[in-house]
C-alpha cells in the first residue's frame, strides 16, 4: 500500500479540526471523513477500508458525474458509511435513511456551502400540514448537518435554530379496556391475534420485542412465578417481566417447539413491519380501524399508572430510562380515576370539626391501594 510523505496511507493527511485537534483526514472524489486510532493500526485500517468502500458506493449509487464535491449528495454518502450512522440500531438506520433519502431526492445536488437557516425554515414550513413528518425531518437534518460540521464541510449547522412544530395530540391512539374486549370477541385468546394482543398488552413491550419472545425467554422462580426475559431491540435494555395470569392462559396452548410464540402462517418468525401490518388488519376485522399494536403498549402503561404504581415501578415494566421519556405514555392515564384519587386523598387529609370548620390533620396512609402490591400485579 502506498504511503504519503506524511507516512500515512494514500488519500490521508494530517489536519486540525475546528477544535484545533490534530486528526487524520481521508479525502477522495468529494468524500471526506476523519479516521481514529493509531495510523496503520488494526482499527485505523478498518476505518480506512470502510472509507474506500464509501467512495465506491458513492460512484455506484450516485454516479460520479451526478455527485458534486461538497454537495448534500456527497454528505449523505459519507454519513451512511460513518461510525455515527453504522452504530445505530438497524431499525433506526432504516427509518433515518428513509427520511434523509426523501430530502436528498429534492436537494441532493445543492451545495452545502450556501445553505442557511432560512432555507431549512422554508423546507420545514412547507410540511406544516404534516407536523410529525416535519419534526422527524428536522431531527434527521440536525444530525446530518452536525456531521457536516465535524467534517468541516460547513461552518455551522443551519438546522440548529429551527423550531419544531408543537404536537397536535398524543400521537398513536391508546386502546380502552372495552376495545380490548371487542377485539377478543372477534379474536379469542386461543387465536394468533388473541395471543398477539395478550403479549403486547401484558408485557408493555414494543412489537419489535414481542415478535422475538419465545419459550426460551420464560423462567419460573422457586415460588412458581413465571417471568419473561426481554432484551429490548431498540435500547438494549434487559428486563425480567412478571407474567400476567391472562398471558399465562394465552400461552398455555402455544407449542414449545417454535423459536417464537408468534409465527407466520407458513411457520416462520415474523418481521416487525409485516407483523404491524397484519395486526392492523386484525383490528379492522374487529371493527377497530383507528387502533394499532403500539396503542396496546400505551394501554398497559396506563393501567399501571391507574393502579397507583410509581414511575419507577412502571419503568421496571416498560424499560424507559427517565421520567421524561415515560411522560407521553402517562398522559393517557384515566383522568377520572386520577381525579377521584386526588379527591379521596384530600378528604383524608382534612377532618371536619364539630362547628363545620376544616381542621388540618396529619394525612393517613392511602387505603385505596398498596403501591408495591400494584406494581407486582
Amino acid at each position: 500500500m502506498l504511503r504519503t510523505k506524511s507516512g500515512l496511507p494514500k488519500h490521508c493527511s494530517w489536519n486540525k479540526d475546528r477544535h484545533d485537534k490534530r486528526r487524520v483526514r481521508f479525502r477522495l472524489r468529494g468524500f471526506s471523513t476523519y479516521l481514529t486510532g493509531t495510523p496503520w493500526g488494526e482499527e485505523f485500517m478498518r476505518q480506512y477500508a470502510a472509507a474506500l468502500d464509501s467512495v465506491k458506493v458513492e460512484v455506484q449509487e450516485v454516479g460520479a458525474s451526478r455527485t458534486k464535491v461538497g454537495s448534500i449528495d456527497a454528505l449523505c454518502v459519507s454519513y451512511y458509511r460513518s461510525p455515527e450512522f453504522r452504530n445505530l440500531k438497524a431499525s433506526t438506520q432504516k427509518k433515518r435513511r428513509n427520511i434523509i433519502e426523501r430530502f436528498r431526492q429534492n436537494y441532493g445536488g445543492q451545495l452545502l456551502k450556501g445553505l442557511r437557516r432560512r432555507h431549512i425554515d422554508e423546507i420545514i414550513g412547507a410540511k406544516e400540514n404534516t407536523p410529525e413528518a416535519a419534526n422527524n425531518l428536522l431531527k434527521a437534518l440536525r444530525v446530518l448537518f452536525d456531521y457536516a460540521v465535524a467534517l468541516e464541510m460547513i461552518e455551522s449547522n443551519p438546522a440548529a435554530g429551527v423550531k419544531r412544530y408543537r404536537s397536535r395530540g398524543d400521537g398513536i391512539r391508546v386502546w380502552t379496556e372495552p376495545e380490548v374486549a371487542q377485539f377478543q370477541t372477534q379474536h379469542p385468546v386461543q387465536s394468533r391475534a388473541g395471543l398477539a394482543l395478550a403479549l403486547l398488552l401484558y408485557t408493555t413491550q414494543r412489537l419489535s420485542d414481542v415478535i422475538r419472545m419465545g419459550w426460551q425467554h420464560v423462567t419460573v422462580d422457586d415460588d412458581g412465578n413465571s417471568w419473561i426475559r426481554v432484551e429490548q431491540q431498540k435500547t438494549g435494555t434487559r428486563l425480567q417481566i412478571p407474567m400476567h395470569p391472562e398471558l399465562e392462559t394465552a400461552l398455555a396452548a402455544v407449542p414449545r417447539t417454535n423459536m417464537t410464540f408468534l409465527m407466520s402462517e407458513r411457520g416462520a418468525p415474523l418481521a416487525a413491519s409485516s407483523f404491524g401490518y397484519w395486526f392492523r388488519k386484525q383490528c379492522d376485522l374487529a371493527g377497530l380501524r383507528h387502533l394499532s399494536a403500539h396503542g396496546l403498549r400505551k394501554l398497559g402503561l396506563t393501567l399501571l399508572a391507574n393502579a397507583f404504581c410509581t414511575n419507577e415501578q412502571i419503568k421496571a415494566f416498560s424499560g424507559h430510562k427517565s421520567d421524561r421519556a415515560l411522560a407521553p405514555y402517562l398522559r393517557s392515564a384515566n383522568q377520572q380515576v386520577l381525579a377521584r384519587q386526588a379527591l379521596a386523598q384530600m378528604l383524608r387529609s382534612r377532618q371536619v370539626g364539630a362547628e363545620g370548620e376544616q381542621k388540618i390533620v396529619q394525612p393517613r396512609a392511602p387505603v385505596l391501594s398498596n403501591r408495591s402490591q400494584a406494581g407486582s400485579k
